[in-house]
């Protein structure tokens, strides 16, 4: 690298759903340089063990024809089972990413997290906090394994990221941005992808501030 020239990095936006993630990774200079869905979890374990387990085991949904009995002890376990899963699904999908990208990955975007209860029993019992908890397990698992590589995290709001994004761009609406991203890697180009890379783009510029 030249004397005074500036590395060349990239940032991560993901954009999760259950136990899987659309991650789109963006360069420095604006070039999108991969695309791939992720699953943190097999499927050998529940995507959604604090709501659909958990709530069997405090009573919820006891007439529905898919609940199955199940203890409160034994669905906190499996709980904590699918949160080690996901850390491990986590570390070595970024591991992956990390060693496919032509760049330094320095940051990645997660979706902002809500406040939760301490505890897998308080989440659990909490019929609030039971509907949310699974992705937020799974986030968190995501931004603990980019922490573990040095990456920075940015929590975005999916209702502001396309505009933090179009304003760190200095531009009034960036959807024809994301539309030539679209077309230079090709289908699927989905609500979701388009999500996660103006995620990235809203990280990439707060870092380069």
């Amino acid at each position: 690298m030249a004397k005074g020239q500036t590395q060349r990095t990239a940032a991560v936006g993901a954009a999760e759903h259950g136990n899987s993630a659309v991650l789109v990774t963006v360069a420095s200079d604006g070039e999108l340089l991969d695309r791939r869905r992720i699953d943190l979890t097999d499927s050998e374990l529940p995507t959604h063990p604090h709501h659909h387990e958990g709530s069997w085991a405090v009573g919820r949904y006891q007439n529905s024809p898919w609940a199955r009995e199940i203890s409160l002890a034994e669905a906190i376990e499996l709980v904590e089972r699918v949160r080690v899963a996901a850390a491990r699904g986590a570390r070595e999908s970024l591991k992956a990413l990390a060693a496919a990208a032509p760049v330094p990955i320095t940051s990645i975007a997660i979706r902002v997290c809500p406040k939760l209860p301490p505890t897998i029993e308080e989440r659990i019992g909490d019929n609030r906090a039971q509907t949310v908890a699974d992705s937020v397990m799974y986030r968190e698992a995501l931004a603990t394994a980019a922490e573990a590589r040095g990456w920075s995290v940015y929590w975005y709001d999916r209702e502001r990221v396309f505009h933090d994004a179009a304003t760190a761009l200095g531009c009034a609406d960036i959807n024809a941005l994301l539309l030539a991203m679209g077309r230079s890697i090709g289908p699927p180009w989905q609500a979701k992808h388009k999500l996660a890379a103006a995620a990235a783009i809203a990280a990439r510029e707060q870092r380069m501030r």
